[in-house]
């Protein structure tokens, strides 16, 4: 079974914003959207970039600040092409902590 680990406090990760956390094994990459969290795979597959500090809009699209490539925070498809997706992981909030899954939630 898989268990969540705490990346920071709410509040932390201000609105519109995304930041990169060791999470496991990982880097994760958390963003608040409207008040709820997501998190995606940190490092962009083209050349490897944090996508923590890319842009995301009012949409929950990240831009990678490299090259540009867009992922939805909702479940890390790339909006080029939906057939392809990076990870995404659970997310909750207990008490004041944000949490992340360990593992990937799986595909649909």
């Amino acid at each position: 079974m898989s268990e969540f680990v705490t990346v920071a406090r709410v509040g932390a990760i201000a609105e519109g914003q995304g930041g990169t956390f060791q999470v496991g094994e990982r880097l994760v990459a958390v963003f608040n959207r409207g008040g709820e969290y997501f998190a995606i795979d940190d490092l962009c597959p083209h050349m490897g970039a944090s996508l923590g500090a890319g842009y995301m809009d009012a949409e929950g699209v990240v831009t990678c600040p490299w090259h540009a490539w867009h992922f939805s925070v909702c479940d890390g498809t790339w909006c080029d092409n939906p057939r392809i997706k990076i990870d995404a992981f659970e997310t909750r909030v207990v008490g004041d902590e944000i949490q992340v899954r360990t593992t990937p939630t799986k595909a649909e």
